[in-house]
Protein backbone atom coordinates (compact mmCIF):
# COMPACT_ATOMS: atom_id res chain seq x y z
CA UNK A 1 0.00 0.00 0.00
CA UNK A 2 1.31 3.47 -0.90
CA UNK A 3 2.40 5.65 1.97
CA UNK A 4 0.47 8.87 2.50
CA UNK A 5 2.25 12.18 2.21
CA UNK A 6 3.40 13.76 5.43
CA UNK A 7 0.49 14.46 7.81
CA UNK A 8 -1.84 12.76 5.31
CA UNK A 9 -1.71 15.71 2.94
CA UNK A 10 -1.44 15.93 -0.84
CA UNK A 11 1.94 14.91 -2.28
CA UNK A 12 4.15 17.64 -3.71
CA UNK A 13 4.18 15.82 -7.06
CA UNK A 14 1.60 13.79 -8.97
CA UNK A 15 4.25 11.73 -10.78
CA UNK A 16 7.34 10.04 -9.40
CA UNK A 17 10.81 11.47 -9.98
CA UNK A 18 13.78 9.13 -9.57
CA UNK A 19 17.21 9.95 -8.19
CA UNK A 20 18.86 9.42 -11.59
CA UNK A 21 17.88 8.88 -15.20
CA UNK A 22 19.60 8.59 -18.57
CA UNK A 23 19.22 11.06 -21.44
CA UNK A 24 19.01 9.22 -24.77
CA UNK A 25 17.90 11.21 -27.81
CA UNK A 26 17.34 10.49 -31.49
CA UNK A 27 20.99 11.16 -32.32
CA UNK A 28 21.95 8.40 -29.89
CA UNK A 29 19.34 6.04 -31.33
CA UNK A 30 20.57 6.73 -34.87
CA UNK A 31 24.18 6.16 -33.87
CA UNK A 32 23.33 2.73 -32.46
CA UNK A 33 21.00 1.85 -35.35
CA UNK A 34 23.70 2.64 -37.91
CA UNK A 35 26.07 0.23 -36.17
CA UNK A 36 23.41 -2.46 -35.96
CA UNK A 37 22.93 -2.13 -39.73
CA UNK A 38 26.68 -2.32 -40.35
CA UNK A 39 29.27 -5.07 -40.48
CA UNK A 40 30.60 -5.03 -36.89
CA UNK A 41 28.68 -5.62 -33.68
CA UNK A 42 31.84 -6.19 -31.65
CA UNK A 43 35.62 -5.84 -32.07
CA UNK A 44 34.97 -3.18 -34.70
CA UNK A 45 35.83 0.45 -35.44
CA UNK A 46 33.23 1.98 -33.09
CA UNK A 47 35.24 0.77 -30.10
CA UNK A 48 38.40 2.47 -31.34
CA UNK A 49 36.40 5.63 -32.06
CA UNK A 50 35.10 5.64 -28.48
CA UNK A 51 38.62 5.22 -27.12
CA UNK A 52 39.95 8.10 -29.23
CA UNK A 53 37.03 10.27 -28.08
CA UNK A 54 37.87 9.62 -24.41
CA UNK A 55 41.56 10.33 -25.02
CA UNK A 56 40.76 13.62 -26.73
CA UNK A 57 38.34 14.75 -24.03
CA UNK A 58 40.45 13.81 -21.00
CA UNK A 59 43.93 14.39 -22.35
CA UNK A 60 44.98 10.85 -21.45
CA UNK A 61 47.37 9.18 -23.89
CA UNK A 62 45.63 5.80 -23.88
CA UNK A 63 42.07 4.58 -23.35
CA UNK A 64 40.85 0.98 -23.23
CA UNK A 65 37.10 0.46 -23.54
CA UNK A 66 35.68 -2.39 -21.44
CA UNK A 67 32.33 -3.96 -20.66
CA UNK A 68 31.56 -2.10 -17.41
CA UNK A 69 33.08 -0.10 -14.58
CA UNK A 70 33.76 -3.18 -12.47
CA UNK A 71 35.70 -4.77 -15.32
CA UNK A 72 37.68 -1.52 -15.59
CA UNK A 73 38.67 -1.74 -11.92
CA UNK A 74 39.62 -5.40 -12.23
CA UNK A 75 41.76 -4.67 -15.29
CA UNK A 76 43.36 -1.76 -13.45
CA UNK A 77 44.38 -4.02 -10.57
CA UNK A 78 45.74 -6.62 -12.99
CA UNK A 79 47.79 -3.98 -14.82
CA UNK A 80 49.02 -2.66 -11.46
CA UNK A 81 50.39 -6.12 -10.67
CA UNK A 82 48.08 -6.67 -7.70
CA UNK A 83 48.25 -10.28 -6.57
CA UNK A 84 48.02 -12.74 -3.73
CA UNK A 85 49.26 -11.33 -0.43
CA UNK A 86 49.06 -7.71 -1.57
CA UNK A 87 46.91 -5.00 0.00
CA UNK A 88 44.89 -2.34 -1.79
CA UNK A 89 43.69 0.73 0.11
CA UNK A 90 40.27 2.14 -0.72
CA UNK A 91 37.26 3.86 0.84
CA UNK A 92 34.27 2.11 2.43
CA UNK A 93 31.78 4.70 1.12
CA UNK A 94 31.61 3.42 -2.43
CA UNK A 95 30.06 0.72 -4.56
CA UNK A 96 31.43 -2.72 -3.68
CA UNK A 97 33.46 -3.01 -6.91
CA UNK A 98 36.03 -0.49 -5.63
CA UNK A 99 37.06 -3.07 -3.04
CA UNK A 100 36.06 -6.28 -4.82
CA UNK A 101 38.62 -5.60 -7.55
CA UNK A 102 41.37 -6.34 -5.03
CA UNK A 103 39.72 -9.60 -4.01
CA UNK A 104 39.45 -10.67 -7.66
CA UNK A 105 43.25 -10.58 -7.76
CA UNK A 106 43.73 -12.45 -4.49
CA UNK A 107 44.63 -9.28 -2.58
CA UNK A 108 43.18 -7.79 0.59
CA UNK A 109 41.10 -4.59 0.53
CA UNK A 110 42.13 -2.20 3.31
CA UNK A 111 39.63 0.51 4.19
CA UNK A 112 40.84 4.02 4.93
CA UNK A 113 38.45 6.47 6.55
CA UNK A 114 36.83 9.46 4.83
CA UNK A 115 36.92 13.20 5.30
CA UNK A 116 33.64 13.91 7.15
CA UNK A 117 33.04 17.10 5.17
CA UNK A 118 33.88 16.09 1.59
CA UNK A 119 33.08 12.34 2.02
CA UNK A 120 36.13 11.46 -0.09
CA UNK A 121 38.95 9.24 1.16
CA UNK A 122 41.11 10.95 3.79
CA UNK A 123 44.72 11.23 2.69
CA UNK A 124 46.14 10.92 6.21
CA UNK A 125 44.11 7.77 6.71
CA UNK A 126 45.62 6.39 3.49
CA UNK A 127 49.09 7.03 4.88
CA UNK A 128 48.19 5.44 8.22
CA UNK A 129 47.11 2.20 6.52
CA UNK A 130 50.19 1.66 4.33
CA UNK A 131 52.22 -1.47 5.09
CA UNK A 132 54.96 -3.33 3.28
CA UNK A 133 52.16 -5.30 1.57
CA UNK A 134 50.41 -2.27 0.07
CA UNK A 135 50.44 -2.35 -3.72
CA UNK A 136 47.89 0.25 -4.83
CA UNK A 137 45.39 2.88 -3.77
CA UNK A 138 41.90 2.92 -5.30
CA UNK A 139 40.67 6.45 -4.58
CA UNK A 140 37.01 7.10 -5.44
CA UNK A 141 35.77 10.46 -6.70
CA UNK A 142 32.64 10.15 -4.58
CA UNK A 143 29.57 11.93 -6.04
CA UNK A 144 31.83 13.32 -8.79
CA UNK A 145 34.12 15.46 -6.63
CA UNK A 146 37.78 14.78 -7.40
CA UNK A 147 39.85 13.28 -4.62
CA UNK A 148 42.85 15.24 -3.36
CA UNK A 149 44.94 14.14 -6.32
CA UNK A 150 48.17 15.97 -5.44
CA UNK A 151 48.38 14.54 -1.93
CA UNK A 152 47.49 11.02 -3.04
CA UNK A 153 49.97 11.26 -5.91
CA UNK A 154 52.69 12.30 -3.45
CA UNK A 155 51.89 9.42 -1.08
CA UNK A 156 51.89 6.88 -3.91
CA UNK A 157 55.20 8.19 -5.23
CA UNK A 158 56.73 8.08 -1.74
CA UNK A 159 55.78 4.44 -1.18
CA UNK A 160 56.03 3.24 -4.79
CA UNK A 161 52.28 2.52 -5.07
CA UNK A 162 50.03 2.52 -8.12
CA UNK A 163 47.41 5.28 -7.96
CA UNK A 164 44.08 4.07 -9.38
CA UNK A 165 41.40 6.75 -9.56
CA UNK A 166 37.92 5.26 -9.53
CA UNK A 167 36.22 7.99 -11.56
CA UNK A 168 32.93 6.15 -12.09
CA UNK A 169 31.18 9.29 -10.80
CA UNK A 170 33.40 12.02 -12.16
CA UNK A 171 33.71 12.18 -15.93
CA UNK A 172 33.76 15.91 -16.87
CA UNK A 173 35.19 16.89 -13.47
CA UNK A 174 38.43 18.86 -13.48
CA UNK A 175 41.15 18.98 -10.84
CA UNK A 176 43.22 22.17 -10.95
CA UNK A 177 41.93 22.73 -14.47
CA UNK A 178 42.88 19.27 -15.74
CA UNK A 179 40.28 16.71 -16.74
CA UNK A 180 39.82 13.63 -14.58
CA UNK A 181 41.10 10.74 -16.65
CA UNK A 182 44.60 12.08 -17.13
CA UNK A 183 45.68 12.46 -13.50
CA UNK A 184 46.27 9.03 -11.92
CA UNK A 185 48.39 6.09 -13.03
CA UNK A 186 45.13 4.48 -14.13
CA UNK A 187 41.67 6.04 -14.16
CA UNK A 188 38.48 4.01 -14.50
CA UNK A 189 35.11 5.17 -15.82
CA UNK A 190 31.62 3.66 -15.72
CA UNK A 191 28.82 4.23 -18.22
CA UNK A 192 25.89 2.78 -16.29
CA UNK A 193 22.56 4.53 -17.11
CA UNK A 194 22.53 6.75 -14.00
CA UNK A 195 26.03 8.08 -14.73
CA UNK A 196 26.63 11.37 -16.58
CA UNK A 197 26.85 9.57 -19.93
CA UNK A 198 25.80 6.00 -20.67
CA UNK A 199 26.26 3.05 -22.95
CA UNK A 200 23.62 1.03 -21.08
CA UNK A 201 26.67 -0.52 -19.47
CA UNK A 202 30.29 -0.01 -20.36
CA UNK A 203 33.49 1.24 -18.82
CA UNK A 204 36.99 2.39 -19.65
CA UNK A 205 40.54 2.46 -18.31
CA UNK A 206 42.74 5.45 -19.08
CA UNK A 207 46.47 5.90 -18.56
CA UNK A 208 49.47 7.90 -19.76
CA UNK A 209 51.82 4.95 -19.28
CA UNK A 210 52.43 2.72 -22.32
CA UNK A 211 53.47 -0.27 -20.22
CA UNK A 212 50.28 -0.11 -18.16
CA UNK A 213 48.27 0.42 -21.36
CA UNK A 214 49.54 -2.81 -22.91
CA UNK A 215 48.70 -4.68 -19.72
CA UNK A 216 45.19 -3.22 -19.71
CA UNK A 217 44.68 -4.31 -23.32
CA UNK A 218 45.75 -7.87 -22.51
CA UNK A 219 43.65 -8.00 -19.33
CA UNK A 220 40.41 -7.25 -21.15
CA UNK A 221 40.99 -9.55 -24.16
CA UNK A 222 41.85 -12.97 -22.68
CA UNK A 223 45.56 -12.07 -22.50
CA UNK A 224 45.62 -12.52 -26.27
CA UNK A 225 47.59 -10.33 -28.67
CA UNK A 226 48.09 -9.95 -32.43
CA UNK A 227 51.05 -7.63 -31.79
CA UNK A 228 54.20 -9.34 -33.13
CA UNK A 229 56.44 -7.34 -30.84
CA UNK A 230 54.75 -8.94 -27.81
CA UNK A 231 54.68 -12.54 -29.05
CA UNK A 232 56.84 -15.15 -27.39
CA UNK A 233 56.18 -18.45 -29.18
CA UNK A 234 56.14 -19.62 -32.78
CA UNK A 235 57.12 -17.29 -35.62
CA UNK A 236 54.38 -15.10 -37.00
CA UNK A 237 52.61 -17.29 -39.54
CA UNK A 238 50.11 -14.89 -41.06
CA UNK A 239 47.47 -12.25 -40.34
CA UNK A 240 45.34 -14.83 -38.54
CA UNK A 241 48.00 -15.68 -35.95
CA UNK A 242 47.72 -14.63 -32.30
CA UNK A 243 49.09 -15.69 -28.94
CA UNK A 244 47.84 -15.79 -25.38
CA UNK A 245 50.74 -14.41 -23.36
CA UNK A 246 48.97 -13.81 -20.02
CA UNK A 247 45.74 -14.76 -18.27
CA UNK A 248 43.02 -12.29 -19.21
CA UNK A 249 39.25 -11.99 -19.37
CA UNK A 250 36.54 -11.29 -21.90
CA UNK A 251 35.78 -7.73 -20.85
CA UNK A 252 35.22 -6.40 -24.36
CA UNK A 253 32.52 -3.83 -25.03
CA UNK A 254 30.22 -4.14 -28.06
CA UNK A 255 30.37 -1.71 -30.96
CA UNK A 256 26.79 -0.55 -30.44
CA UNK A 257 27.48 0.28 -26.79
CA UNK A 258 30.65 2.11 -27.82
CA UNK A 259 28.68 3.97 -30.50
CA UNK A 260 26.15 5.12 -27.91
CA UNK A 261 28.93 6.32 -25.59
CA UNK A 262 30.65 8.24 -28.41
CA UNK A 263 27.33 9.89 -29.26
CA UNK A 264 26.77 10.74 -25.60
CA UNK A 265 30.27 12.26 -25.39
CA UNK A 266 29.11 14.98 -27.80
CA UNK A 267 26.59 16.08 -25.16
CA UNK A 268 28.86 15.66 -22.15
CA UNK A 269 29.62 19.34 -21.62
CA UNK A 270 25.91 20.15 -21.96
CA UNK A 271 25.04 17.48 -19.41
CA UNK A 272 27.73 18.73 -17.04
CA UNK A 273 26.53 22.33 -17.28
CA UNK A 274 22.96 21.36 -16.41
CA UNK A 275 24.10 19.22 -13.49
CA UNK A 276 26.07 22.17 -12.14
CA UNK A 277 23.00 24.42 -12.42
CA UNK A 278 20.92 21.98 -10.40
CA UNK A 279 23.66 21.52 -7.79
CA UNK A 280 23.98 25.31 -7.38
CA UNK A 281 20.22 25.60 -6.88
CA UNK A 282 20.23 22.84 -4.28
CA UNK A 283 23.20 24.36 -2.46
CA UNK A 284 21.45 27.71 -2.30
CA UNK A 285 18.20 26.16 -1.08
CA UNK A 286 19.71 23.99 1.64
CA UNK A 287 22.54 26.14 3.01
CA UNK A 288 20.29 27.91 5.52
CA UNK A 289 18.49 24.77 6.77
CA UNK A 290 20.31 23.67 9.94
CA UNK A 291 18.79 20.18 9.77
CA UNK A 292 20.48 19.56 6.39
CA UNK A 293 24.27 19.28 6.02
CA UNK A 294 25.58 20.06 2.53
CA UNK A 295 28.63 18.21 1.18
CA UNK A 296 31.68 20.46 1.01
CA UNK A 297 34.09 20.59 -1.92
CA UNK A 298 37.80 21.18 -2.14
CA UNK A 299 38.69 24.30 -4.18
CA UNK A 300 40.80 22.25 -6.60
CA UNK A 301 37.76 20.31 -7.85
CA UNK A 302 35.60 21.81 -10.59
CA UNK A 303 32.97 19.14 -10.07
CA UNK A 304 30.43 17.56 -12.38
CA UNK A 305 28.22 15.84 -9.83
CA UNK A 306 26.88 12.38 -10.49
CA UNK A 307 25.05 12.42 -7.16
CA UNK A 308 23.69 15.14 -4.91
CA UNK A 309 23.76 14.03 -1.30
CA UNK A 310 22.00 15.67 1.58
CA UNK A 311 23.08 14.63 5.05
CA UNK A 312 20.41 14.72 7.71
CA UNK A 313 21.42 16.09 11.10
CA UNK A 314 19.40 13.53 12.99
CA UNK A 315 20.09 15.26 16.31
CA UNK A 316 17.86 18.08 15.05
CA UNK A 317 15.07 15.92 13.65
CA UNK A 318 12.36 13.86 15.34
CA UNK A 319 12.65 11.07 12.78
CA UNK A 320 14.97 8.38 11.54
CA UNK A 321 16.59 8.43 8.10
CA UNK A 322 14.18 5.66 7.07
CA UNK A 323 11.20 7.80 8.06
CA UNK A 324 12.61 10.77 6.13
CA UNK A 325 13.31 8.54 3.11
CA UNK A 326 9.79 7.09 3.17
CA UNK A 327 8.29 10.56 3.53
CA UNK A 328 10.20 11.71 0.44
CA UNK A 329 8.87 8.67 -1.45
CA UNK A 330 5.34 9.54 -0.36
CA UNK A 331 5.88 12.97 -1.93
CA UNK A 332 6.76 11.07 -5.16
CA UNK A 333 10.44 12.00 -4.84
CA UNK A 334 12.39 8.75 -4.94
CA UNK A 335 15.77 8.95 -3.21
CA UNK A 336 18.60 6.45 -2.78
CA UNK A 337 21.37 5.76 -0.27
CA UNK A 338 24.99 5.84 -1.48
CA UNK A 339 26.54 3.80 0.08
CA UNK A 340 26.37 1.18 2.80
CA UNK A 341 29.96 0.87 4.09
CA UNK A 342 31.40 -2.00 2.06
CA UNK A 343 32.84 -3.89 5.02
CA UNK A 344 29.40 -4.04 6.66
CA UNK A 345 28.20 -6.52 4.02
CA UNK A 346 27.89 -10.16 5.18
CA UNK A 347 30.50 -11.31 2.67
CA UNK A 348 33.10 -8.95 4.14
CA UNK A 349 32.03 -9.76 7.69
CA UNK A 350 32.66 -13.44 6.92
CA UNK A 351 36.16 -12.44 5.77
CA UNK A 352 36.81 -10.99 9.22
CA UNK A 353 36.07 -7.28 8.74
CA UNK A 354 34.28 -5.68 11.69
CA UNK A 355 32.11 -2.66 12.32
CA UNK A 356 34.04 0.33 13.65
CA UNK A 357 36.95 0.23 11.18
CA UNK A 358 36.20 3.71 9.81
CA UNK A 359 34.33 5.78 12.40
CA UNK A 360 33.93 8.88 10.22
CA UNK A 361 32.51 6.87 7.33
CA UNK A 362 30.07 5.07 9.60
CA UNK A 363 28.87 8.29 11.17
CA UNK A 364 28.39 10.01 7.82
CA UNK A 365 26.57 6.97 6.43
CA UNK A 366 23.85 7.24 9.09
CA UNK A 367 22.50 10.47 7.64
CA UNK A 368 23.26 10.55 3.91
CA UNK A 369 20.62 10.40 1.20
CA UNK A 370 20.89 11.00 -2.56
CA UNK A 371 18.16 13.20 -4.00
CA UNK A 372 17.29 13.48 -7.73
CA UNK A 373 19.99 14.85 -10.03
CA UNK A 374 20.08 14.40 -13.82
CA UNK A 375 20.15 16.74 -16.83
CA UNK A 376 16.57 16.17 -17.99
CA UNK A 377 15.18 17.51 -14.73
CA UNK A 378 13.15 20.64 -15.36
CA UNK A 379 13.36 23.67 -13.12
CA UNK A 380 9.94 22.66 -11.80
CA UNK A 381 11.27 19.19 -10.95
CA UNK A 382 14.15 20.75 -9.03
CA UNK A 383 11.84 23.04 -7.10
CA UNK A 384 9.54 20.12 -6.27
CA UNK A 385 12.47 18.22 -4.74
CA UNK A 386 13.42 21.28 -2.69
CA UNK A 387 9.83 21.75 -1.55
CA UNK A 388 9.63 18.09 -0.50
CA UNK A 389 12.83 18.32 1.57
CA UNK A 390 11.68 21.53 3.23
CA UNK A 391 8.21 20.18 3.90
CA UNK A 392 9.55 17.07 5.63
CA UNK A 393 12.19 18.97 7.60
CA UNK A 394 9.47 21.36 8.81
CA UNK A 395 7.27 18.43 9.88
CA UNK A 396 10.03 16.61 11.77
CA UNK A 397 12.30 19.31 13.11
CA UNK A 398 12.73 19.53 16.87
Amino acid sequence: MEKLAINGGTPIRKTKIFYGHQWVDEEDVSAVANILRGDYLTCGPAVSEMERSLEKYTGAKYAVAVSNGTAALHCACIAAGVGSGDEVITTPITFAASANCALYCGAKPVFADINPETYNIDTESIRAHITDKTKAVVAVDFTGQAVDVEKIRAICDEFNLIFIEDAAHSIATKYNGQQVGSLADITTFSFHPVKTITGGEGGACLTNDEVLYKKLVLAHTHGITHDESMMEGAPHEGSWYYEEISLGYNYRITDFQAGLITSQMKKLDKFAARRKEIVNRYNEAFKSIPEIIVQKEIPESDTCRHLYIIRLDLDKLNCSRREFFDAMSAENVQCQIHYVPVYWFPYYQHLGYEHGLCPQAEEVYKGIMSIPLYPKMTDEDVEDVIKAVKKIVEAYKK
